[in-house]
């Protein structure tokens, strides 16, 4: 992992994370396989990462360490609580591990593709603590709403 230096202030500490960055265009090969763009490669901690439904029809990617602490969240929640388990439901269910190849790529697994619907032309962005995976097309309209939302 390379230390790109980001650093996070709580409660007066300096804590020094990882911050994935950036908009890339990489295809999905044969074998629903994505390369990973390096500069998010070198963020990740070891060889697998965890794969997950996004909210917006992409597919999460979390290095395996921000993962454990995210679904820590999610399992200290009460299970009497309707929108958690829902949304334990959604997290979980989807979720899958997955190693990155020797040339830095993931196989994205037929449940998330089809529900991302990424069949070729893909966008991969950086989104603070993890990354996600869009198909093109719907990356693009996306941020045009985002855009359109914030502007005005």
């Amino acid at each position: 992992m390379v230390d790109y230096g980001y650093s996070l202030v709580t409660n007066g500490e300096y804590i020094s994370m990882r911050m994935f960055l950036g908009e890339y265009q990489p295809n999905m090969t044969e074998g629903s396989r994505i390369a990973l763009p390096k500069k998010l490669r070198d963020q990740i901690r070891g060889d697998d990462v965890i794969l997950s439904r996004g909210f917006e029809k992409c597919v999460f990617i979390y290095d395996k360490e921000d993962w454990t602490k995210e679904a820590s969240k999610q399992v200290e929640n009460p299970i009497t609580d309707l929108k958690t388990r829902a949304l334990k439901r959604y997290m979980f269910a989807g979720a899958s591990e997955a190693p990155i190849d020797s040339q830095g790529r993931v196989v994205i697994p037929s449940n998330l593709k089809e529900y991302a619907g990424l069949y070729k032309k893909t966008a991969i962005i950086g989104a603070g603590d993890h990354i996600e995976v869009w198909d093109w097309d719907a990356w693009t309209t996306h941020l045009e709403k985002i855009s359109a939302e914030l502007a005005g």
